[in-house]
């Protein structure tokens, strides 16, 4: 059912990653070379990438591989929304690209690529047809954000909230489909790009909109998406029958599960952005992951599918 696990996501960013808990992020490194390990010797044809950085910065590239953690994975991911929160312009992405590749030599994933129709759903149309232009044949994994509008009753996983502004209220405007489930314009051009453009839809605990959307990914021919499985949601009753259903559910699919938010019983501080306690204890909830759900082929009937680096 996976094909790639990432470790974290965007770690260089305090929505998920807390900097002034590990100001030099020597514990995160730490922590991702114990999850890169663990997951490997579970199951080596894992393809196993850095979480997807936000911003896109070559020099927190360069961190990592100084502490070594670039030995530890397969690939490592990028995201950018130069429309709605990165400072630099669309026509960058190659740029942005050539950056991280003159500092590795590892693959690069755009693991999450979007534009917001927060101003007007014609300006997410336009930038979805110019990111897919960009892009097409510069990554082994392009995957937009996102099928679903996130609702507004739910709240973005963000530390600050209202008190960023427009950059708070677009998080709930990313998806192809609208809160009410009814579709964009931008719905019909990505339709033109996949299966080359695969999605990024992150499922809540027990999310009512596991089915739909995979009925909607089917009808638009994607055939890689991007979720997560929550370290912290596996702490809450019946969270292996969630994960089952969730895994189930998209079985059909290249799968590349993101293992990230910390326990806040098990965290420095008691927030999902903080570094745990015991980094063990993360490496170890990816590995049991990757035992549930992409177990090493002489130990399951199906073998792990693996994306090539080219």
């Amino acid at each position: 059912m996976i094909e790639a696990a990432m470790i974290w996501n965007e770690p260089n960013n305090k929505s998920h990653w807390d900097p002034e808990l590990d100001p030099d992020w020597s514990r995160f490194a730490s922590m991702a070379i114990l999850a890169g390990d663990a997951i490997g010797l579970e199951n080596p044809a894992i393809t196993r990438i850095l979480g997807g950085i936000s911003p896109i910065d070559a020099g927190f590239m360069s961190l990592m591989k100084g502490f070594g953690v670039l030995d530890h994975v397969d690939a490592v991911g990028v995201h950018g929304f130069p429309l709605d929160w990165n400072l630099w312009q669309i026509h960058e992405w190659p740029q942005k690209l050539g950056e991280i590749a003159a500092v590795t030599d590892l693959p690069i994933w755009v693991s999450e690529a979007g534009v917001s129709s927060f101003g007007a759903e014609e300006v997410q149309l336009w930038g979805l047809r110019q990111t897919a232009e960009l892009l097409r044949g510069n990554a082994p994994r392009v995957q937009w954000y996102s099928l679903y509008d996130l609702p507004h009753a739910w709240g973005a996983t963000t530390r600050h909230r209202e008190v960023e502004g427009s950059s708070y209220y677009r998080h709930f405007y990313m998806g192809l489909l609208r809160e009410d489930g009814t579709p964009k314009p931008a719905l019909e051009e990505f339709l033109l790009h996949t299966p080359e453009m695969g999605l990024v839809q992150w499922f809540h605990f027990e999310d009512h909109r596991l089915d739909d959307a995979v009925a909607w990914m089917k009808r638009l021919g994607v055939t890689n998406l991007r979720t997560g499985l929550s370290w912290a949601d596996s702490f809450r009753p019946n969270a292996l029958d969630w994960f089952d259903r969730q895994m189930e559910a998209l079985a059909e699919f290249d799968v590349t599960v993101t293992f990230c938010f910390t326990p806040e019983h098990r965290g420095l501080q008691p927030h999902h952005t903080s570094p745990p306690q015991v980094p063990e204890e993360f490496a170890e909830f990816c590995a049991s992951m990757i035992r549930r759900y992409a177990p090493a082929v002489h130990n399951a009937a199906m073998p792990a599918r693996r994306v090539s680096a080219a």
